[in-house]
């Protein structure tokens, strides 16, 4: 497995690459109702997804990586090089989203793809790592939890006021 960052070209983020992750996304109908982020979680479009890679993107120290496995797109993962909000005396990167193909759950991607996203910030010299899930997204607790992350806090998430809970990993 790989990640390669997202790269906008010319301002732009590539349309074959796009209409893949587009297709990735609209595999997660699941948690994308659980989120409320697309109005129509089982159409979802090319230029809804371009317009929430590009908000992902505008966020200083954003990253946008995308997981493959044997030249098949199979997940994306956002991260943060620190909390956006400066005040809040948080030393950690954190992931943003990590998205698997639902086609390959259960396959071990997530795990890896994980592992990989941890392994980036001990290279950067990075002690730990944070994240946030929704509360009402128990599957999701559960993997992260498995894969080391304790829970710190309760928090409101910073778009839209959902609830959540704030994990963290020492790395």
């Amino acid at each position: 497995m790989i990640l390669q960052p997202l790269a906008p070209v010319d301002g732009a983020l590539p349309g074959p690459v796009l209409t893949e992750i587009a297709a990735l996304y609209a595999t997660n109908h699941a948690f994308f109702e659980l989120s409320g982020d697309f109005p129509d979680p089982g159409r979802i479009t090319v230029e809804q997804v371009a317009a929430a890679l590009a908000d992902e993107l505008s966020q200083d120290g954003a990253e946008v990586l995308l997981a493959r496995s044997a030249g098949r797109l199979v997940g994306l993962a956002a991260t943060l090089a620190h909390h956006p909000d400066p005040e809040s005396g948080d030393p950690d990167p954190w992931i943003g989203l990590l998205l698997i193909d639902a086609t390959a759950h259960r396959e071990g991607h997530g795990r890896t793809v994980a592992a990989l996203i941890e392994d980036r910030f001990r290279a950067a010299g990075r002690t730990g790592a944070r994240l946030a899930v929704l509360d009402n997204n128990p599957r999701g607790l559960a993997f992260w939890q498995a894969q080391g992350y304790t829970a710190l806090r309760r928090a409101a998430d910073r778009e839209r006021g959902r609830a959540c809970t704030v994990l963290r990993k020492a790395l």
